[in-house]
């Protein structure tokens, strides 16, 4: 079986196609570095030709040009996944995204989905909750003079790795033709698991609760960023994923 992952040299795509290679399935890691740009159209219709699974885990490249990205990637792939007879579409997503339409990024997911849940091809979308990978860019994008501010909204983080194994799994089943919900087993307030990252690596910043701060410009004090009832829960924790972090830090 042939699989095309989009994205595949970002943090979820080179240890999904790590993933799916261990079962000696034919693996192409998609890539404007490759030869295959899913914006310009450039290396899609070789890469897709005789592919039976897609999986989309691209990100856009510029932040505030979101909307266009996935729109414009979206439509291109669609079109050319029905040309090579793709049985499999799978794209990753985020928890909340319906909810959360007035930020323009979760808008430009939302988009994303509609394209694939509309394109006639047998798919699943992973809506997976944040990384605990970005935990330290959050803190970072809501620092304001030296303190954190950050919305009370409840979190159930997760690991990539996690994310990256579910999306294998996914890749090798059957299309839900519907949406699967994943997390982490914890849950958290939001400014609470972040403090405990900034403890745990000696930064000494301090996280404050701001019901108006928001997130990624949508007011969120809720539950809206964690799924009420998930389709997969990871195994792996905070404490277990940073001690593992730590350890692969140390041996690099």
């Amino acid at each position: 079986m042939k699989i095309i992952v989009i994205g595949g040299t970002g943090m979820i795509g080179t240890q999904l196609v790590s993933n799916l290679r261990l079962h000696h399935y034919e693996v192409i890691a998609a890539a404007p570095a490759n030869g295959i740009n899913s914006v310009t159209g450039e290396g899609l219709a070789d890469a897709l030709s005789g592919a039976e699974v897609i999986v989309d885990v691209s990100n856009a490249p510029v932040y505030n040009e979101s909307l266009q990205f996935f729109e414009t990637s979206g439509n291109n792939l669609v079109e050319a996944a029905r040309k090579a007879g793709v049985k499999h579409y799978i794209v990753l997503s985020i928890v909340g995204t319906p909810q959360l339409t007035e930020s323009n990024y979760f808008r430009a997911k939302a988009n994303q989905e509609s394209i694939v849940r509309n394109s006639g091809i047998p798919y699943t979308i992973v809506r997976a909750t944040q990384f605990f990978e970005f935990l330290g860019t959050l803190a970072d994008l809501y620092t304001q003079e030296g303190i954190i501010h950050l919305t009370p909204a409840t979190v159930q983080p997760i690991s990539s790795a996690d994310v990256a194994f579910e999306l294998a799994k996914t890749a090798l089943s059957a299309p839900l033709n519907g949406i699967k919900n994943i997390a982490g087993p914890e849950r958290f307030i939001l400014p609470e698991i972040v403090a405990r990252y900034l403890q745990k690596i000696g930064d000494s910043r301090k996280v404050i609760t701001d019901d108006k701060i928001g997130y990624d410009g949508v007011f969120v004090n809720d539950a809206r960023l964690s799924p009420e009832f998930p389709d997969w829960v990871a195994a792996q924790t905070f404490d277990s994923w940073f001690a593992e972090s730590s350890a692969k830090s140390l041996n690099a």
